[in-house]
């Protein structure tokens, strides 16, 4: 089964049908984490918001642990993680839709793995390359092919590939460090990406990421980011993903690539 991740401006899946929610209670929160589950194109498909329903729990808050180790029990073996992020390269300008194929954990303090405790021996995990390349080449394609139907110009296409630098949050980033960030070859700033992606890995579970620039990162345009401009994006880039989530599953249900 695969599960998509909904980030900011994604709290709901309304592609999703006959819809039924399932809790698991695990190792890692006292609160039960609910999945809920129903078909895409002829797909089951589970949803969990990272955010919450509400959208009230911050990103350096949010139990990725238990919502990872949920997904599992829930028999999910592969996911596609919504992340809104703003933009750092040129190409990434408001609305841009990116899947990267890298990233850069510049976070703190977040309970980044399940192998810490009652161990035989010490587990470490290859993450040489943190996102699936198979999901991945299937979200390219769909991606093109929704921006292509949507007859979108060439300057709107995805940036297919990309580095992904999480920070801690939940405040945006100075200037200075977006600047350090560009240096390091990063692409996009998000504050969801890590360690979900890494935890996913230690899971065994494929991952990949369809990022929506909300905003251009701090330091790269004048005047202040605003939440009124990040949520007009959001409010129109979302009906975009959703739109490609739908070519997403409808590929992959026609095409075997797992």
């Amino acid at each position: 089964m695969l599960a998509v991740i909904g980030g900011s401006g994604l709290s709901r899946l309304d592609i999703l049908q006959g819809i039924k929610s399932v809790s698991y209670q695990t190792p890692y929160a006292q609160a039960q984490v609910e999945i809920l589950e129903g078909s895409v194109e002829g797909l089951p498909v589970a949803f969990l918001p990272r955010h919450g329903a509400d959208h009230k729990i911050p990103p350096h808050r949010i139990n990725y642990r238990a919502n990872l180790w949920a997904l599992k029990e829930h028999g999910v073996t592969g996911i596609i993680a919504v992340n809104a992020v703003g933009g750092i390269d040129p190409q990434m300008s408001p609305g841009k839709l990116a899947i990267p194929d890298q990233l850069i954990d510049y976070t703190s303090g977040r309970a980044h793995t399940f192998y810490e405790e009652n161990l035989e021996e010490v587990v470490h995990v290859d993450f040489t390359h943190p996102y699936s390349k198979r999901l991945r080449q299937l979200l390219v394609i769909a991606v093109e092919e929704e921006q292509m139907e949507e007859d979108e110009s060439e300057e709107e296409m995805p940036m297919t590939r990309g580095v992904y630098g999480c920070t801690q949050g939940p405040r945006l980033e100075t200037a200075a460090e977006v600047a350090r960030m560009r240096k390091d070859g990063c692409d996009m700033v998000g504050m969801t990406g890590m360690p979900e992606a890494a935890l996913a890995r230690e899971l065994g579970l494929q991952y990949a990421c369809l990022a929506l620039s909300v905003n251009r990162a701090a330091g790269l345009e004048e005047g202040p980011i605003t939440m009124d401009a990040i949520n007009q994006t959001l409010a129109t880039g979302m009906k975009e993903v959703k739109r490609v989530l739908q070519v997403f599953f409808r590929l992959y249900r026609e095409r075997t690539v797992i």
